[in-house]
């Protein structure tokens, strides 16, 4: 299982996911914060960029937040 620290930006002019020096992660999406958009968006963002399906990406803390702790599951055997 992967964890990963996630800074979220909604309203982002672009979606874009790049890691900072500090081993966090800074996910920008264009979504707005209402509704969950933004959660959706920052799980499809961490899908694509590492390659997985958007079933094993789960946001374990800070939905409701900036700051975000995200799990990858690893693919089934």
């Amino acid at each position: 299982m992967i964890s990963l620290r996630l800074k979220v930006k909604p309203n982002a002019r672009v979606d874009a996911l790049a890691q900072l020096d500090d081993g966090s992660w800074l996910a920008q999406v264009r979504a707005a914060p209402l509704d969950g958009k933004a959660n959706a968006a920052v799980i499809e963002l961490v899908a694509r960029q590492f390659g997985v399906a958007k079933s094993r990406v789960t946001i374990r803390s800070g939905a409701g937040a900036r700051q975000k702790r995200v799990e990858i599951a690893p693919p089934p055997p």
